[in-house]
């Protein structure tokens, strides 16, 4: 069995193609919505939050069917609809034009699939099932969303403003590589509600005088 490579793109600015405007479309326009694609949605009808969408001109919105040569200059497509039909022609003109391609109703001939994910700030967390099981997928998800509270996005936060702090402070990239090794097992506060991040912040700049002086 060959399984997928999980990667994550960058699709900012990018023209992401939805062919489709029911409920399925509308969950991958959300998600193109908020990693700043430019995103182009062919359908003759759109659900009310896909209308509000292109209202507030998240969306470009092509009133009418899908027909051939309309993913010309696209980055990636979702094959949405709900006419196994029309999806298949989609993937197929994506497959000879070298574009990614997500058909919904089938995965086996996707060259990508959406996993489930969850967001925390800077964290990012997927499940797939390599298509086997979305319901699945979701539940673990659920499970995992309890594990990693919305706390995270502060603890994250400061952790990246401690990685830029010690690239200031240290030129040197050698002395460097060695502080951020370190700084992996220095015992910070775990992430919580109550967390007093100057108080950490404090820590940590202690902690890199002394790496420092040593």
């Amino acid at each position: 069995m060959s399984h997928m490579i999980p990667v994550m793109l960058n699709a900012k600015g990018q023209t992401c193609y939805i062919i489709g405007g029911g409920k399925v479309a509308e969950r991958k326009a959300a998600g193109l919505a908020d990693s700043g694609a430019s995103l182009v949605l062919i359908s003759p009808t759109l659900t009310p939050g896909l209308q509000a969408m292109a209202e507030q001109k998240q969306l470009r919105w092509i009133a009418r069917a899908y027909a051939a040569g309309d993913l010309q200059g696209a980055f990636l497509v979702f094959a949405a609809t709900n006419r196994p039909e029309v999806n298949e022609a989609v993937m197929r003109e994506a497959h000879q034009m070298g574009i990614l391609v997500n058909r919904s109703d089938d995965a086996t001939e996707s060259t990508f699939i959406s996993p489930s994910v969850l967001r925390r700030g800077r964290l990012t967390v997927s499940v797939s099932t390599d298509g086997a099981g979305p319901a699945v997928s979701r539940r673990i998800m659920a499970r995992l969303a309890e594990l990693w509270g919305p706390e995270y996005e502060e603890y994250l936060d400061f952790m990246a403003q401690v990685r830029q702090r010690v690239k200031e402070t240290i030129p040197d990239s050698d002395t460097r590589a060695k502080v951020l090794r370190g700084l992996a097992a220095l015992e910070l506060p775990e992430p919580s509600g109550s967390v007093e991040w100057k108080a950490a912040a404090e820590q940590v700049e202690r902690w890199i005088a002394q790496q420092l002086e040593g």
